[in-house]
């Protein structure tokens, strides 16, 4: 009850003598703090969008501008032509009002604006106009044509200076549509090598029949689209891929990061979790204030940054038949669950974001509660992690009124999620299994200690290693790892901690208590929570998972082979996944269109005619180290140019999705779309980003590099590969699919990628 007495501001009784006021003064002047603050981030907002709508000039400029016209017509020259004389005289009440002196002065202001608007309307479609050219990205390796360097002349002078993160989101180009043939016509050959020439005839006649019929007609709709809304993908692809997806999105969605695992800068557990709330708040201070770099391909192509405005204070609401992203404006406050039990923790008081040895005396007080959980409430976010219209219609009957809507609100408005694990977990070069656990600490947990639904949990193991699990719709994983990697730099680099192992620095106020969620749980609620349990308990069982680390070589052998690390990678992995399964499959690789305004992802499909040649030379003995490293060559540089064409807006899947979306709502079906879309991904891969910022430096601190992040298979029967090149000589895979398929085992991947790796590199060492 000490935190309802503190908020009362003022209380009066009623004596003979009249009514007796008294005021709380640390109560009121903690409200007009907090009214202050959230009008200088009102004003703050205002001048960013004033700032981005001005950029890639400055606002300042305005003033130039007024002045040059103003003494210009002083001057006896007119700049508008007639234009300022024609202001004077037709607007309404200005020569009533104003002298003819004040008039003119007016009327020049009004005409700077006008043409202060002009030349920045000009900048941007200029600037607009030229990020629409992709040539850069096809030049040759080493070699810059004469066009490129000119353009990038001209985008980087008209790029601006000192831009916000949000500032060049208005000249983004918009996603291009491809024409129905050019998707087919690369459909196709992206299915050759899977299927024999009886399925292949049969599939190239329902395309040809598709694009010479229904296609047009669908065509139609979705050029419509492009040209009606901002990007023709991406809100189909958040609503009806991830949004209306009514099975767990633990495992099946969600995925995770992990530390820097070479490093350990402590094993207290609120110590550390001080630092990386601390460092993650200052993250969120920089995004609210678009502080943040904007990331710059080779320092002159802006990516598209509208992902990250749903970071923080974000949370995915279960619905019956669809669930919705709510995000609030601010949180003053994180959630923090720890053996069972729900605690509000504000990170902000008195006008101020805690510092992180505040913040750990916080999180050691929920550490040192010795209070036992609420019945039902140490597995309630399970709730989260089983089926969604059963969470949804849970929701709705059990938590809209009383002590469970108040908990639960707490937990939804949360600027995140936070767990303290009461396990540890560690990274042990000669027990690779520690690290497989860490992985799966991550991904899933307990199935019932991370609240899935949230943009993200932060999780802190009993001996501080730290990691986090993301929901998926609000973003892509480059976005987490952009905040990932700055908290964890900082962690290290700027913050770092005492040789006790706890934070530096002294308290400067005793910060708030941690607020325990209280929950009425009755009996049929609890069943519910049982029932989630038990689903998402089957899920977390049923996932085999193995992290290798790989520092046999790195991305600086394979540069040295005059070929992409990444292509280098997914054609090891190709020959991989055919000497395990003994057959070639449909194979998906993230690749990102933010090039382009509100862009999310494409697929890339590295299973080509190319590299099906390159993974049968390897095993044919009849052919000559020379043969299987040019048959190598052609397949990364066929896959190079795939990949190009993805980011480039030319990829065949989400244009293959947005016709099937529209078939859909128009009520006709495609037996081709209907076929295309139900192929199975059995290889599933993924490339973690990493050196996103600056702060990273791999040459001074090489340990630093993070272990990266995975997700769980995509198919029953398949493997789902994420990677990260970690400098030059260490390469992170983490490998996941099913116990209960047969066919599948992702130690067998493991040990068969590390000996494809090894066979492709024999084949420079012998050169």
């Amino acid at each position: 009850m000490a935190e309802a007495h503190s908020a009362v501001a003022f209380s009066f009784t009623v004596t003979h003598e009249g009514v007796d006021v008294n005021l709380n003064h640390d109560a009121l002047n903690a409200v007009w703090k907090s009214g202050i603050g959230s009008w200088k981030k009102r004003l703050g907002r205002a001048k960013n969008k004033f700032k981005n709508g001005a950029y890639p000039a400055s606002p300042i400029s305005l003033l130039f501008v007024a002045t040059i016209v103003l003494a210009l017509r002083l001057g006896g020259v007119d700049p508008s032509l007639g234009i300022i004389d024609g202001i004077k005289t037709y607007t309404p009440g200005m020569s009533i009002i104003l002298s003819d002196h004040l008039a003119t002065y007016a009327s020049c202001i009004i005409f700077s604006t006008i043409l202060w608007f002009s030349i920045i309307l000009l900048l941007k479609y200029t600037l607009k106009l030229l990020l629409t050219y992709h040539g850069w990205m096809f030049d040759g390796r080493g070699k810059i044509s004469l066009k490129t360097k000119l353009w990038i002349v001209l985008v980087r002078v008209l790029g601006g200076k000192k831009p916000l993160l949000m500032s060049y989101q208005s000249s983004l180009p918009n996603l291009p549509l491809p024409s129905v043939n050019q998707t087919i016509e690369k459909y196709l050959l992206s299915v050759r090598p899977l299927m024999d020439d009886e399925k292949y005839q049969t599939m190239e006649k329902l395309a040809n029949d598709f694009k010479n019929g229904l296609g047009k007609k669908l065509q139609r709709y979705l050029w419509l689209k492009s040209w009606w809304s901002t990007n023709y993908v991406s809100d189909w692809w958040e609503e009806y891929v991830y949004l209306r997806g009514r099975s767990p999105i633990m495992v099946n969605s969600n995925f995770y990061g992990v530390d820097a695992v070479l490093v350990h800068p402590t094993k207290i557990q609120a110590a550390r979790a001080g630092n990386i709330v601390y460092c993650m708040l200052q993250y969120r201070r920089e995004l609210d204030r678009e502080e943040l770099n904007p990331l710059l391909l080779n320092k002159t192509v802006p990516l598209c940054s509208a992902q990250y405005e749903r970071q923080f204070n974000t949370t995915r609401i279960p619905g019956i038949d669809t669930d919705q992203i709510v995000h609030y404006k601010d949180s003053k406050h994180i959630v923090v669950y720890h053996r069972g039990r729900y605690f509000k923790v504000y990170i902000h008081f008195k006008g101020r974001l805690l510092k992180p040895c505040e913040l750990e005396r916080t999180f050691q007080k929920i550490l040192d509660d010795p209070s036992n959980p609420a019945e039902g409430e140490e597995q309630l976010a399970a709730l989260t992690a089983g089926e969604r219209a059963h969470w949804a219609q849970t929701r709705k009957e059990f938590f809209f009124t009383g002590k469970n809507k108040a908990s639960l609100d707490a937990i939804e408005k949360a600027a995140f999620f936070l767990t303290f694990d009461d396990e540890p977990q560690e990274f042990d070069r000669n027990d690779p299994s520690s690290f497989d656990r860490f992985g799966h600490c991550m991904l899933h947990g307990k199935g019932y200690d991370r609240w899935f639904d949230k943009s993200f949990s932060l999780v802190i193991t009993s001996n501080g290693r730290i990691g986090f699990n993301a929901e998926h719709s609000w973003a892509d994983a480059p976005i987490m790892a952009h905040l990932w990697e700055y908290s964890v730099t900082d962690d290290h680099q700027l913050l770092g901690y005492r040789p006790d192992g706890h934070t530096l620095g002294e308290p400067e106020m005793t910060s708030p208590n941690p607020i325990r969620l209280e929950w009425e749980l009755k009996e049929p609620c609890i069943q519910a929570i049982e029932s989630s349990y038990q689903v998402a308990k089957k899920l977390l069982e049923d996932v085999d998972l193995r992290i290798l680390m790989f520092d046999n070589y790195g991305k600086g052998f394979m540069k040295k082979c005059k070929t992409s690390p990444d292509a280098y990678i997914q054609m090891a992995l190709q020959l991989t996944y055919y000497r395990d399964a003994g057959k070639f499959c449909l194979t998906y690789e993230s690749s990102m269109t933010r090039l382009f305004r509100e862009g999310r992802t494409e697929t890339v499909r590295p299973c080509t005619m190319e590299s099906c040649e390159f993974v049968r030379a390897m095993d044919d003995e009849t052919k000559t180290n020379a043969e299987r490293i040019a048959a190598l060559t052609v397949a990364a540089d066929q896959h190079q140019m795939a990949y190009r064409d993805t980011m480039t807006g030319a990829g065949i899947d989400r244009h293959l999705f947005c016709l099937y979306v529209v078939s859909k709502y128009i009520g006709i079906d495609s037996p081709f779309l209907t076929e295309v879309l139900s192929e199975p991904w059995r290889l599933s891969t993924s490339q973690t980003p990493h050196q996103q910022t600056e702060k990273l430096d791999l040459v001074k601190h090489p340990e630093h590099i993070s272990g990266g992040g995975g997700f769980g298979p995509v198919a029953d029967d398949g493997y789902g590969v994420s990677y990260i090149i970690a400098g030059e000589d260490v390469v992170f895979f983490h490998v996941s699919c099913k116990k209960s398929c047969p066919t599948t085992d992702a130690s067998r991947f493991c040990d068969r990628l590390v000996k494809a790796l090894g066979d492709i590199k024999e084949l420079f060492d012998k050169k």
